[in-house]
């Protein structure tokens, strides 16, 4: 629960968690994606930070352009040589990631990766680049707190109730559906109630094509783009004569920057790849406990 309490901890005392007791160097933070809206809000973060200094902002469509008062970068290799960062944060788009991931680390750079629409057969690759450049990777769909509170208390329930269904919300301008941090849940569901589960009737027709959403081990996803939400996601569960609902709604994107920076803080001193909010919740009391 390290990382709960870091990020609570940061929110009460209105500043992103930094240990003030360590006397440790400032950490050179590039982010990728810089005039996106969560990668500008990252800048806006990491320049906030008594503990990091933002050494350079990388988009590619930033030529002649600023954020924050911060001159962006059209190439990210360019940056990366000149700039010598220990991490990047990397909001970018899910069709690019993987190319930036292999230059990152290719410079023996650690990354903290917020983009999602990762398949199995990318971790596996990223998992392996991480390991022969030496460096930590973290792939996280969902920093909120919220987000991982959510997880862990459905990952829980699954066990008793097993017949679920998810609904994400998002804005719509995102490119990737069903939104990773649905995927991330329906895995650990999956787990939690032992693989595939038989949901509903067997002879069950679609008059619509898809109008069911995405299955996944049994269990329903289903995906909303609309303008008015930022990220929001609903996991139903269903029994005999009752229902019980977990909802997280991200209002605006200001949410996610304590596990962002917790991240950053915690990746410069990691190796290899860590994937999802669950696991770094592991990886953090694991710390905090050492």
């Amino acid at each position: 629960m390290g990382f709960i309490v870091a990020v609570i901890g940061s929110v009460l005392n209105d500043r992103i968690f930094v240990n003030r007791e360590r006397m440790e160097p400032m950490i050179k933070v590039l982010v990728n994606g810089a005039l996106g809206k969560m990668g500008s809000t990252v800048v806006r973060t990491v320049l906030q930070q008594e503990d990091m200094e933002l050494i350079s902002a990388v988009d590619v469509h930033g030529a002649g352009k600023t954020v924050e008062g911060v001159p962006v970068d059209a190439s990210l290799e360019e940056a990366l040589i000149r700039s010598k960062p220990d991490v990047v944060v990397d909001f970018t788009r899910p069709d690019v990631v993987m190319d930036s991931l292999r230059i990152i680390t290719s410079h023996g750079v650690n990354a903290v990766v917020g983009t999602t629409g990762f398949s199995p057969e990318d971790l596996e690759e990223v998992k392996g680049l991480a390991e022969k450049n030496g460096v930590g990777v973290l792939i996280c769909p969902n920093f909120a707190i919220g987000a991982v509170l959510m997880m862990k208390a459905a990952e829980e329930i699954a066990k008793y109730l097993p017949q679920v269904e998810i609904i994400e919300l998002h804005h719509d301008q995102k490119l990737d559906a069903p939104s990773g941090t649905a995927m991330l849940t329906a895995q650990k569901l999956a787990k939690a109630r032992g693989g595939y589960v038989a949901q509903g009737r067997e002879d069950e027709t679609e008059k619509l094509a898809h109008v069911r959403g995405g299955n996944y081990e049994g269990m329903h996803i289903h995906s909303v783009r609309l303008p008015g939400f930022v990220a929001s996601q609903e996991i139903i569960f269903g029994s005999m004569g009752e229902r019980l609902v977990i909802r997280n709604d991200s209002i605006n994107r200001d949410c996610y920057m304590p596990g962002v920076m917790l991240a950053c803080r915690t990746m410069v001193k990691r190796r290899g790849l860590v994937y999802g909010p669950v696991s770094y919740t592991h990886l953090r009391a694991h710390e905090t406990d050492s």
